[in-house]
């Protein structure tokens, strides 16, 4: 039963956290995603080492909490709880000074110790937390807290306060995952002796491997963005943990993230050197001036600006922009480059500010300030990454108005709709593969539409703008995650609102359910055609349909009735035969079946009947398997009746009918060549799918002598169909054939065709 008054509680873990401390990616998804999820109703609290580096205005707001010790392989290390409220979210940060007062978060020799202790002391303190606080999701974020879901499954599985903790896991980079000598297992993280864990932790012969971990003991894995969540799935992006990701595949999920959208805001943004928004943006121009100015590139709006931040790198496509930037720098685009990295790259990027004065500037730094101005006054932002997660400059870069040219790959790929001429859609331009060429394409692309199409250009910066790219979206994802792990939850109102239009669709599809009352109709008809009696009129109705245009259908069955009561009339013969071309395409439909066929005509031994069961048996004597054969000659029927429609027409008027006795006739007179190639051509008739051609000629060659046929063909064909199913049908149907007998000898018209027929 759901409990109605419980909000969802999250114990949010990361290595960083804007504002307090940020590296790259995960220090934004930290410090946004948890005031998402307030916002939408869950109780969250965020933990944080507290570095050295947190600025002192915050170290003064935070009040210490609890402390206790943490056991960690054979020690016993102290640990406090520093708590902090901000912007509505409780931040919890981890203090231990011999670990965590440093002047940087990682790059440590000891950062596996480091981290293994911060994540043996978040699971320590969740039963350090406020008073009614009870974690139901443990969200752990890279190999950093990796080892957290681990501690938690080993060391305290089992006690009532954690039984109800399930763990989430999100990879934001599964390149850095946290690889170290596996004499850490004993010595730090205390579990060589548990063989689970041992195992499941060893990446290879003597190292172990944190994220590794993660992913084979989290309860769910999510990564940054859909895109990226199936690439790492792949040996190119998996980084060698591709096997285990395949074989968790089911609980693994990509949820795009977001950005700080009141943070990133041209309209209020007081970072940028003139405000903006996406109805007015004269203040863009503006700003692209003093950037131009401040960098000390031509100031002129006809040239388009484009710029990159970045880490200076091989997987941020560093490789493609030292290949493609002569080339670029030539051809008129201005090009900024923010960002420290590899000292190759960063030499290439001095030499081209050299070689281009005032159209290339390079700025070998760290400085967001300088970054959030390059945001604002560019045209274009470039981003050709080898792999990117998600990528969180391209979304700033199109909240400014500023166009992406990116490589489709991960969040990339998730995020930025390229540019279509012929429609206008799009929100910036991309590339498909690592190579410079089609990067600097790309480029040339945009370009050309900034000089040659300034309306195009102006609309596809309104269509980026407009984007919505805020935390909301993400979080109801991740709220989706949390409340299917913990069904007994109910979910906010304000949350379930906003999932209502999903339930919509199912009562508009209400009126989907009279094709459903119709299918069992239409489930039905394989029965019917396992009877074969009922199926064939299916085919037989398409033909009588053309023919009532003739208005030949009242004669074709008042000489059925005709050929019941009245067997010796001649007149009534002329009908019969008339009657028999329907017949014949309803013997060959079903033909799979012929014994089905001879139960009408024991009941009444007519001329009709007779001819049914010949027709059948004729199309059934070559194959024994055709009940195999049904689904192929169903499909040959459907296609019988237009096929016979254009003979039909010809032959409508009297020749037609003895057409459909040649068959008949084949079996029983096998005195002449003549009635032998009959046969012959019958039989094959019945091993093609396409049965209208092959019918059409022995029914010519069979026109003369229809009658002559009849009263042979009978007793022949029903003993033989009928010895299979219903041998004991054979002696009712003899005697009928004397009778038949008599009728064509008093036609002496039929006699002279006959003779006919035999010269040719």
């Amino acid at each position: 039963m759901a409990e109605t008054s419980k909000k969802m509680q999250i114990v949010f873990a990361s290595a960083e956290c804007a504002p307090f401390v940020k590296t790259g990616g995960l220090g934004d998804v930290a410090g946004s995603l948890p005031s998402a999820l307030v916002r939408a109703g869950a109780e969250v609290i965020v933990m944080v080492p507290k570095y050295a580096t947190i600025k002192d205005e915050y170290k003064a707001q935070m009040e210490h909490f609890a402390d206790f010790y943490v056991s960690l392989g054979w020690r016993n290390e102290y640990c406090g709880l520093e708590k902090l409220e901000h912007d509505g979210v409780t931040y919890m940060f981890i203090d231990n000074e011999r670990y965590f007062a440093r002047d940087y978060p990682y790059g440590f020799f000891d950062d596996g110790e480091r981290f293994a202790f911060f994540s043996k002391a978040i699971t320590e303190s969740l039963q350090h937390l406020p008073a009614g606080f009870e974690c139901d999701i443990l969200h752990c974020n890279d190999w950093q807290t990796a080892l957290a879901p681990v501690f938690l499954r080993e060391f305290y599985q089992g006690l009532p306060l954690y039984d109800r903790v399930k763990t989430v896991f999100s990879i934001h980079n599964v390149a850095f995952q946290g690889q170290f000598s596996d004499t850490v297992m004993e010595d730090i993280l205390g579990v060589a002796h548990i063989p689970a864990a041992a195992s499941q932790l060893r990446c290879d012969a003597c190292s172990i491997n944190y994220m590794l971990g993660a992913l084979r003991y989290a309860d769910a894995i999510t990564t940054v963005s859909p895109t990226y969540a199936n690439e790492i799935q792949t040996p190119e992006f998996g980084e060698g943990l591709d096997g285990v990701l395949r074989e968790r595949s089911y609980a693994l999920q990509g949820i795009l993230n977001g950005i700080d959208v009141a943070g990133f805001d041209p309209a209020t943004d007081k970072r940028i050197a003139a405000n903006y928004t996406v109805e007015d943006r004269s203040g863009k121009a503006v700003c692209k001036a003093k950037l131009q100015e401040e960098l000390g590139l031509e100031v002129r709006d006809d040239r388009p600006l484009m710029v990159m931040v970045t880490r200076l790198t091989r997987q941020k496509g560093m490789d493609l922009v030292m290949y493609a930037l002569d080339r670029i720098l030539a051809g008129g685009v201005q090009v900024a480059v923010l960002g420290t990295g590899d000292r190759d790259y960063e030499d290439g990027l001095r030499y081209f500010q050299d070689k281009y004065p005032g159209t290339m500037a390079a700025r070998i730094e760290f400085d967001p300030a300088l970054s959030q101005r390059m945001y604002a006054a560019a045209d274009m932002f470039l981003m050709p990454s080898k792999f990117e997660p998600c990528g969180l400059s391209q979304i700033i870069a199109m909240r400014y108005g500023t166009l992406p040219i990116v490589r489709e790959t991960g969040g990339l790929k998730d995020t930025v709709v390229p540019y279509n001429e012929f429609t206008g859609e799009g929100t910036g331009f991309s590339f498909s593969n690592f190579n410079g060429d089609e990067m600097g394409d790309a480029v040339f692309r945009a370009a050309r539409l900034f000089w040659d199409n300034r309306d195009a250009w102006n609309q596809l910066v309104t269509q980026a703008m407009s984007q919505d790219f805020s935390w909301t979206r993400s979080a109801d994802k991740y709220l989706d995650l949390y409340f299917f792990m913990h069904p007994e939850i109910e979910r906010p109102a304000a949350v379930v609102e906003v999932a209502e239009p999903v339930e919509e669709p199912a009562a508009v599809e209400e009126p989907k359910t009279e094709p459903v009352v119709e299918a069992p109709v239409a489930v039905e008809e394989p029965k019917v055609e396992e009877k074969q009696v009922e199926a064939a009129p299916e085919p037989e109705a398409k033909p009588a349909a053309k023919r009532a245009t003739k208005k030949t259908t009242t004669r074709k069955t008042t000489a059925k009735k005709a050929t019941t009561t009245r067997k010796r009339t001649t007149a009534a013969t002329k009908k019969a035969a008339e009657a028999e071309v329907a017949p014949e395409v309803k013997a060959e439909a079903t033909a799979e079946a012929p014994a089905t066929e001879t139960k009408p005509a024991a009941k009444a031994p007519a001329k009709t009947a007779a001819k049914k069961t010949t027709a059948a048996k004729t199309t059934a004597a070559k194959k024994a398997t055709a009940t195999k054969t049904t689904a192929t000659k169903a499909a040959a029927t459907k296609a019988a009746p237009k096929a016979a429609a254009k003979p039909a027409a010809k032959v409508e008027e009297t020749p037609a009918e003895p057409k459909a006795e040649a068959p008949v006739e084949a079996k029983p007179a096998a005195k002449t060549t003549t009635r032998k190639r009959t046969t012959t051509a019958a039989k094959k008739t019945a091993t093609k799918a396409a049965a209208p051609k092959a019918e059409a000629k022995p029914e010519v060659k069979a026109e003369p002598a229809p009658k002559a046929a009849e009263p042979k063909a009978a007793p022949k064909v029903e003993a033989k169909v009928e010895t299979k199913p219903e041998p004991a049908k054979e002696t009712p149907v003899s005697p009928a054939a004397p009778a038949e007998e008599k009728a064509p000898s008093k036609k002496t018209s039929v006699r002279k065709a006959t003779a006919t027929r035999k010269r040719r």
